[in-house]
């Protein structure tokens, strides 16, 4: 049995993030010492394992909630959760593509911008933020 101390630790995560996960329901302690010191087994450092590398790949708390369930699931199987990773992915490349126009747009900026010595209220940056719908006409 490890304390929260020592399975956050062999884990790579805060103490205080084993309790956040806790008071969301993705894990939960086996038995507590007579101390009253929360106690894990193996099978709790594999799940934090699991939600750590979840949240590597984007994953939130909610949806590995819902991977957890599928795994816990008779009647689940591969396709489930392959659905769920492929969603995932969309969703992730949607904002890549969002992000990238947003990067794009502010190299725009940084050309238009003369790095002068101007005052900030004649900066061309600030002055394109004031134009209605990027400059075009509604």
């Amino acid at each position: 049995m490890l304390t929260i101390g020592k399975i956050a630790a062999d884990v790579g995560i805060s103490t205080n993030a084993l309790r956040f996960y806790e008071r969301e329901g993705l894990i939960h302690p086996v038995s507590k010492s007579d101390s009253g010191y929360r106690l894990y087994d193996d099978a709790a450092a594999v799940r934090l394992h699991f939600i750590r590398h979840a949240q590597h790949c984007g994953f939130t708390l909610l949806e590995i909630r819902e991977l957890l369930a599928l795994r816990e699931q008779d009647s689940a199987c591969c396709s489930d959760v392959r659905r769920l990773v492929v969603e995932k992915k969309l969703q992730l490349e949607a904002k890549i593509k969002a992000m990238k126009a947003m990067s794009k747009a502010l190299d725009i900026l940084i050309a238009d911008c003369p790095d002068a010595g101007w005052p900030a209220n004649e900066c061309p940056i600030l002055g394109a933020f004031d134009q209605v719908n990027g400059g075009q006409k509604p």
